[in-house]
């Protein structure tokens, strides 16, 4: 499922990846390359499974671990508020 950020996230990709701020709880997250490439898929309107695939052709990973550490950045960005 596509991804949004909540109105109180600013982000900011830098050379290592991306800063999200929680305006709300004044809190800094640091996503590294890897999980940007995933959130920028998911963003972009993308699937998990186009994510997970993103993963792959670009880290030559195996597709199911691919899988799971695209539903679980999901799952922790979800819980944390971040994105909905």
């Amino acid at each position: 499922m596509p991804l949004r950020f909540g109105g109180n996230v600013s982000a900011a990709e830098t050379d290592y990846g991306t800063v999200l701020l929680d305006e709300q709880a004044g809190a800094y997250w640091e996503l590294n390359p890897t999980a940007t490439l995933v959130v920028r898929t998911l963003l972009d309107g993308g699937e998990e499974t186009e994510a997970a695939a993103a993963l792959v052709r670009e880290f030559d990973i195996d597709q199911a671990q691919a899988l799971r550490d695209v539903e679980t950045l999901v799952r922790e960005l979800r819980d944390s508020g971040l994105v909905s």
